[in-house]
């Protein structure tokens, strides 16, 4: 992969975050630095408006020690759902007094003169010690706490310290989210019939056994995330997409990624392209069609992406039936929160770990994820795992979250370098394979699919990602968050999507213009690739082909690697 000179973009976004954090640690976040050096010195240019919103948090803490405050937490607040948190005087004005500092706190930050950048960097801090430091998180304090320890004469703060130590102990250093000791890949999850049916030193192409009498004659190669295992696409049964695909009539293709490690620290972006061709080149084979719709799913959308366009580039679009997009980012630009947190110089640092050590180390971009949602995937798990001393519950998303990859040195690199530039939404700013980038030039139809509560790829971005695309484009907006958006079976009555067909306005005139319907996106799915996936045909008896034969059944080997 090489790019053009060209001017980089002008904020970075999420995929740097998560890489550079990954590769530095996120703690170096919660240091004061030159955003908080400038918010101290805005304020103390104010003296007047600080002033007065100290003397409104002194006026306020006087209301609340006298019992006369009517500060409280918001209904959907989770913490503070013990009566003992509103019925014991104590503890009632304690949580008042750490709402009133909150709520100061944000207000001192809204107040100060600050670019978006340095707004957003001190927003993160603001919001993660503010989460931090509630009482709900301290032992004893916490009603349900004590209720616990009184329980249990004191064994909850015995297995809870236990479980403290043990966490600590190796990446990811976050409380542990997830009882695994019930599942079994191949069993319960990733559990949908099939085989490998091609492997290569990069990857592992599973097709999945026909569950119909006919199929439809056009297949379909989905290309997972580099930074996690394919699965979260075979979750458990009834949760799974690639199940609901092969029920329909799909032969479904999935690309099952090799763990790499330091041996294989030269895989970059042209290498795992490569792959994805040798995966399409199998699938053609295999089912005979001359067509094929490729997914891609995060970062695998991303790679899907370049491939359309490289296809395009080489004249071979017609490879493709079709194009389906999942939570992915390609337009970088204005981010947000986690846009405003990298910098070229923590870029370089990042790359520079991962080559010395020839990967970047899964277990703690895992960190990573967990401290960019701190009251639900850290502190909810602090309490119920050290305050109450109990096990975390068996969730199938979450075990797959905990099943971490390690990423090549060289792709990290390409990643970080591809976000911080924004180099995929300038044509030819970038090659691939010796072939320039112009995702404007994929001109089959797409099907892009994005989660409203996604903290990781925000929807916006997505939105504007599917912008670049040629050709007509679905853009579909589950009401979900980021794996949510994919685990979304049919049954379940509080799943809804947003669609409108104009793509043309920005994103927040998109939502309002939008209809919302109920039931799962998966369905509008169904039926768009209906349209794209050609005649039915009798399903095959056999799985792979005369020369690409079954090496071992689904999920493979390559989902075991540690």
């Amino acid at each position: 992969m090489s790019t053009a000179t060209a001017r980089p973009a002008e904020s970075p976004s999420p995929l740097d975050v998560l890489f550079v954090d990954a590769a530095l640690g996120p703690l170096h976040r919660f240091l004061p630095d030159m955003s908080t050096a400038k918010w101290a010195v805005s304020l103390a240019r104010k003296p007047d408006i600080t002033a007065q919103r100290l003397g409104e948090l002194g006026t306020e803490a006087g209301r609340i020690l006298t019992g006369n405050s009517t500060v409280a937490p918001h209904r959907g607040d989770r913490r503070f759902t013990d009566v003992a948190w509103t019925e014991n005087p104590l503890l009632k004005r304690l949580v008042q007094l750490y709402l009133a500092g909150r709520h100061t706190a944000e207000q001192l930050l809204i107040d100060a003169d600050l670019d978006t950048r340095d707004r957003e960097r001190v927003r993160f801090l603001v919001e993660n010690v503010a989460e931090a430091v509630a009482p709900s998180n301290v032992p004893l304090v916490n009603p349900v706490s004590t209720k616990a320890v009184i329980d249990t004469a004191g064994l909850s703060l015995v297995r809870g310290g236990k479980q403290l130590v043990k966490d600590l102990a190796s990446a990811p250093r976050v409380p542990e989210m997830v009882d695994g000791s019930g599942f079994v890949l191949g069993d319960n999850i990733a559990a949908t019939p099939g085989a490998v049916v091609f492997r290569t030193e990069v990857l592992e192409l599973i097709q999945y056994a026909p569950q119909t009498v006919e199929v439809y004659e056009v297949p379909a190669l989905v290309v997972p995330p580099t930074i996690n295992k394919f699965y979260a696409l075979d979750l458990a049964p009834e949760r799974s997409l690639v199940e609901f695909g092969v029920q329909q009539g799909r032969q479904m293709f999935v690309i099952s990624w090799r763990n790499p490690d330091s041996r294989h620290a030269t895989w970059n972006l042209d290498s795992y392209i490569r792959a994805v061709l040798d995966a399409l080149e199998a699938v053609e084979e295999i089912t005979g069609s001359a067509r094929t719709v490729l997914g891609g799913v995060c970062s695998g959308g991303i790679l899907a992406s370049m491939t359309a366009a490289y296809l395009s580039g080489i004249g071979r679009q017609d490879r493709l039936a079709a194009l389906c997009l999942a939570v992915t980012v390609i337009d970088n630009h204005e981010a947000g929160t986690m846009s405003a947190l990298v910098d070229e110089r923590l870029a370089n640092r990042a790359k520079a770990k991962s080559a010395r050590q020839g990967y970047l180390d899964g277990r703690t971009l895992a960190e990573v994820f967990a401290w960019l949602r701190p009251g639900d995937l850290v502190w909810n798990y602090w309490v119920n795992n050290y305050l109450l001393g109990k096990r975390p519950p068996a969730f199938d998303i979450l075990f797959w979250n905990s099943d971490t990859t390690r990423m090549t040195a060289a792709l990290h690199a390409d990643l970080v370098d591809l976000a911080m530039e924004n180099t995929l939404t300038r044509p030819g700013a970038l090659t691939v394979l010796g072939v320039p980038i112009d995702l404007g030039q994929i001109t089959v139809d797409s099907y892009v699919i994005a989660g409203i509560a996604d903290h990781i790829t925000p929807w916006e971005t997505c939105y504007r990602s599917a912008q670049l695309l040629g050709g007509t484009t679905r853009f579909v907006l589950s009401t979900s968050g980021h794996i949510a958006a994919l685990v979304n079976p049919p049954g379940n009555p509080k799943a809804s999507y947003h669609t409108n067909d104009d793509l043309t306005s920005d994103a927040k005139v998109w939502l309002k213009g939008s209809d919302l319907h109920q039931g799962t996106w998966w369905t509008d799915l169904g039926l768009w690739l209906d349209e794209r996936c050609g005649q039915l045909r009798p399903a095959p008896e056999d799985l792979g082909s005369h020369r690409l034969t079954v090496l071992t059944d689904a999920p493979g080997t390559y989902v075991f690697d540690k």
